[in-house]
């Protein structure tokens, strides 16, 4: 019998999920500055798992190790101790922009006329493309296809006297989201974009600053959250200590709310020290407060659904469970029997608890649905492997109806479920009891000063454009 090799990506199996963006980190005297840089890059591993990087400098020289794959099969302690020195920046990535490949793994790091420079960048340019032509018709050459690389060449052909001079230039040119961290032979410099889209956090270890994109990654090597980068904001740490600049212009934040919807780790606080965990179990409690099901159990899609699962039981009174059991070993390829294997894909990821489920009516809590095929899935599997008499997927997030431009892979619009479809028609498609999602008045209502945030997804409102520039990026995401 022969067998079939698939990639997960390509499979009858997809997540269905927005992918993660990016994580970044970043340490500034400490003595084993390249060591705790791996650690809190294991810790934002969520954040991206296509490549890690690291760059380390002796206040001489930078020193820089990256490759394609998961931190902990990239870095070994061998490959550690060539990254010797007490300042360090790490960087963990997925494919917003430019192909999955070795050149386009970050930290970038270039030599020009100040020095030498290493960037690592959460986030997404949506002018890059404008500005990287512009460069090119002035003779640039490009090393890879990441937008990142436009801000090295901003800042190296910038005619501003110094380096600050030039990254606020540099900056001022660029439209979208960019948690920022730069550094040279002797100083970190963070930067956040104007709106403030991504997280970015200051933290202390003992005499040393670093900088994560959530605060787990300070949890793990026992750092302290100070505060975070604000919107618009540039922090410079170097020997003399740290300095806040504010060169580039609020127009408004427009913080991710999906960030808390789904992004970050429950265990991190983002956005103004939020607890993400406490977040998703109020956005729960919300939609138990505006689609009361009667109901035998609420069990979550983990692991996201888990915190939002357990708001809406507490809300509702009705029992939790973990009635879905997820392997944690699903590689990104996998064997696959020449004969088929009904639900095959979706089970190798999640598996029914036939004991908890049959006969029961269930509320089955996810964060989002974006094409529809896993939970289409999911509610079948509920069914007929489970034994559920009723299924009723709730969502803990308003209809997905518009890609992203700032910092997410997103599918096309047409890929959207919601964008082409009413809630009816996917609860169809998807074949549960009943589909209900939370309201964007709900979602709004749980997070704190709700007007500071980016919800372009939910209702087609982004920020981040002009009439003319928001016309023409959503015609090529049609």
């Amino acid at each position: 019998m022969s067998n079939k090799k698939k990639n997960i990506h390509n499979s009858s199996f997809s997540p269905d999920k927005f992918h993660d963006e990016c994580g970044v980190f970043g340490i500034f005297g400490h003595p084993e500055a390249a060591n705790m840089a791996y650690l809190g890059l294991h810790a934002l591993q969520h954040r991206g798992q296509e490549g890690a990087g690291i760059c380390s400098s002796d206040r001489r020289q930078l020193y820089v190790e990256k490759s394609i794959g998961l931190v902990a099969d990239v870095f070994s302690e061998k490959r550690l101790k060539r990254l010797p020195g007490d300042i360090a920046i790490g960087h963990n990535r997925y494919s917003t922009a430019g192909s999955s490949v070795l050149k386009n793994v970050q930290p970038i790091t270039v030599n020009f006329s100040l020095g030498s420079l290493a960037i690592a960048h959460n986030g997404n340019l949506v002018n890059a493309l404008e500005v990287r032509s512009e460069l090119e018709a002035d003779g640039a050459i490009f090393q890879s296809t990441s937008d990142s690389e436009v801000i090295v060449h901003l800042i190296a052909n910038s005619k501003g006297d110094g380096l600050y001079e030039r990254i606020i230039d540099a900056m001022g040119r660029l439209n979208g989201a960019f948690s920022l961290l730069i550094m040279t032979e002797s100083e970190i410099i963070a930067i956040r974009d104007p709106y403030g889209f991504r997280p970015l956090s200051i933290g202390k270890l003992d005499g040393a600053y670093v900088f994560a994109s959530e605060t787990c990654a300070f949890d793990l090597i026992n750092a302290q959250y100070l505060r975070d980068v604000e919107p618009g904001e540039m922090v410079i740490i170097n020997q003399k200590g740290m300095k806040s600049l504010k060169p580039l212009c609020a127009h408004r934040r427009a913080s991710c709310i999906f960030e808390f919807v789904y992004f970050a780790r429950p265990d991190s606080y983002i956005f103004g020290n939020q607890n993400v965990n406490g977040i998703r179990k109020e956005f729960g409690r919300q939609l138990a407060r505006e689609h009361p099901i009667k109901a035998d159990l609420v069990i979550p899609v983990p692991d996201s659904g888990v915190p939002a699962a357990i708001g809406y039981a507490e809300e509702s009174g009705i029992p939790f469970d973990f009635g879905l059991v997820r392997s944690h070993y699903v590689g990104r390829t996998f064997i696959e029997p020449q004969g088929a294997i009904r639900h095959f894909g979706v089970k190798l990821k999640l598996n029914p608890v036939r004991k908890l489920l049959e006969g029961k009516k269930i509320i089955v809590v996810d964060d989002s649905i974006v094409r529809g095929t896993t939970s289409k899935k999911i509610v079948k599997m509920l069914r007929e492997v489970g034994g559920a008499k009723e299924v009723h997927l709730t969502i803990s997030s308003p209809p997905t109806i518009g890609p992203c431009f700032y910092g997410i892979d997103t599918p096309t619009r047409k890929e959207l479920i919601a964008a082409t479809h009413s809630i009816d028609e996917i609860r169809k498609y998807v074949t549960s009891d009943s589909l209900n999602y939370l309201s964007l008045e709900g979602l709004k209502k749980v997070v704190p000063d709700s007007e500071n945030y980016c919800t372009a997804c939910f209702d087609n409102n982004y920020p981040a454009f002009t009439p003319e520039d928001k016309a023409e990026q959503i015609a090529l995401f049609l």
